[in-house]
């Protein structure tokens, strides 16, 4: 709150007064809920007494541990003897001359597989008293008297709330991730169109990688996938920035989805572009050996993705106004019985078994493949979720025996959110060579991963084997397209030479 703002932002803005952000702990990442370290009112001193009462306990991979002279330490919050769940409260961590407080005991975390330049430790606290006041009190409030207030009763509300003040990390983390991909893919496509290999014949110049079908099938796809990842991030920043109470849940979940969707490409696509710039890409000189170690933490911090999908499928399960436990999986089947209706529609044999490429590359069609597969996976899981309920399992159970159909359902979502998003950006803008260039990326995008996900609408029955075959033959078509305008599309990233410091790719 206000208070809290006029003591210590300017200062922390300054790096005057480092600080550094202490919710994870060794045995609770995250399961938030779960953790260990207590803060308890002591109303005779008006002070809280925050400490870790195992070594368990001891808050894991704080970033700034060797510096940060502040904490925003996420403990129990235990007034009167009654534990009101997880709040934050800011902790003196070192004086002004940089030496450790009494009760405060910091180890440094080692090596990392990446981000060394990033400084991590561990911390714990050992009956450490701090005041009242340094609680952070916009959700809840101890008064001096010992007696806890929030303007938020119901408890789990509170604290979903309060988690979800960190949806601005998870706008963050994918844009970086994905501008790390965009390294990758100017690196590995400028060497694609330098670097030759093999001919027919000695009197002939041997062949550009970017020539060879094998090497368009292996970065085109990635490189149209960048492009929708692209504007599906921006929708997402412009629906964080002008948030409301109203959205704030549903921006929450694209957010996690989002997230999860786009740090998963950009490990699958450094890897990649690794592999196609052959004995170059594992030079450390060339960048993307470094930029993959980097990256790699971006699939774990900020949430870990599998976890945010699970909360994305629960969205999608739930109007979310409480959390799954509290509102139980009746909730989710009441939520579900308003949808069912419109949730999978009938198959036309017709376009089971239509081949034709103006079909193919009909942007209706690919937005009801995508739209199909997520009603479908959302209607599955909810009878699925109906019939163990029914069976007397209780809601944990039945949950954890649906947990991969909803991952699924969550991966089905984001993919089609991505979709329209690249579709929406593409039909707002003018005629012209830009937008054509588009209209084939957006193409490559849509049928790679109506490809990706083929035995699935197989399965389905959606889709018939010479449908996807058909399919598969112009994705090779238009990886050939889109080839012819590579050197363009990543030139359009716009990465200074200076950032981008690759040899290969300069």
């Amino acid at each position: 709150t206000k208070r809290h703002h006029d003591l210590y932002l300017a200062e922390a803005g300054s790096l005057q007064l480092p600080g550094c952000f202490a919710m994870t702990e060794t045995g609770h990442g995250s399961n938030v809920r779960g953790l260990e370290t207590t803060a308890t009112f002591d109303p005779v001193e008006d002070e809280f007494i925050v400490h870790s009462p195992t070594e368990q306990a001891g808050k894991e991979y704080i970033g700034n541990a060797l510096h940060g002279r502040l904490a925003t330490v996420f403990a129990q919050l235990i007034v009167g003897g009654e534990n009101h769940g997880v709040h934050a409260l800011l902790v003196p961590l070192r004086d002004e001359h940089h030496r450790l407080l009494p009760g405060i005991r910091i180890e440094d975390n080692g090596q990392k597989v990446g981000l060394n330049g990033v400084d991590n430790g561990r911390i714990w606290f050992d009956q450490v008293r701090v005041p009242r006041e340094n609680l952070l009190n916009r959700f809840g409030e101890v008064s001096a008297e010992g007696v806890y207030s929030s303007p938020i009763e119901n408890p789990g509300r509170r604290f979903f709330t309060m988690l979800g003040t960190l949806v601005g990390g998870r706008v963050c983390v994918p844009k970086a991730g994905l501008s790390a991909a965009k390294s990758g893919l100017t690196i590995a496509v400028r060497y694609a169109l330098r670097r030759r290999q093999f001919a027919a014949d000695f009197t002939q110049p041997e062949t550009l990688l970017l020539d060879y079908p094998s090497h368009q099938r292996r970065l085109m796809p990635l490189l149209a996938k960048a492009y929708a990842l692209h504007f599906a991030l921006d929708h997402l920043t412009d629906r964080y920035v002008a948030r409301s109470d109203d959205d704030i849940r549903e921006i929450e979940s694209l957010a996690a989805g989002l997230k999860s969707y786009a740090t998963w490409f950009t490990t699958e696509c450094l890897q990649e572009c690794r592999e196609a710039c052959g004995g170059k890409g594992y030079l450390s000189e060339n960048r993307i050996g470094g930029l993959k170690a980097d990256t790699d933490i971006f699939t774990t911090f900020e949430g870990d993705n599998t976890v945010l999908m699970q909360l994305v499928a629960k969205s999608l399960l739930t109007t979310f106004r409480q959390s799954f436990h509290e509102e139980g999986t009746m909730g989710v089947l009441r939520f579900l019985a308003t949808r069912i209706t419109t949730a999978v529609t009938e198959r036309n044999p017709i376009v089971v078994r239509n081949t034709d490429p103006e079909h193919l590359l009909d942007p209706d069609f690919h937005h009801s493949a995508f739209t199909y597969r997520e009603q479908r996976l959302l209607y599955s899981v909810a009878q699925r979720l109906r019939n163990r309920i029914k069976s007397g399992e209780n809601s944990y159970d039945a949950y954890l025996a649906c947990q991969m159909h909803l991952l699924a359902l969550a991966e089905a979502h984001v993919e089609r959110i991505v979709l329209e998003q690249f579709r929406n950006r593409i039909e707002n803008l003018e005629a012209s060579e830009a937008k054509a260039a588009l209209e084939k990326v957006y193409a490559l995008f849509a049928l790679a991963t109506i490809e990706r996900r083929r035995a699935w609408y197989l399965e389905a029955n959606y889709l018939e084997g010479n449908k996807t075959k058909a399919i598969r033959r112009l994705i090779d078509q238009l990886c050939l397209e889109v080839r012819q305008q590579a050197g363009l599309l990543v030139d359009a990233f716009a990465i200074a030479p200076s950032l981008l410091a690759a040899p290969i790719a300069l």
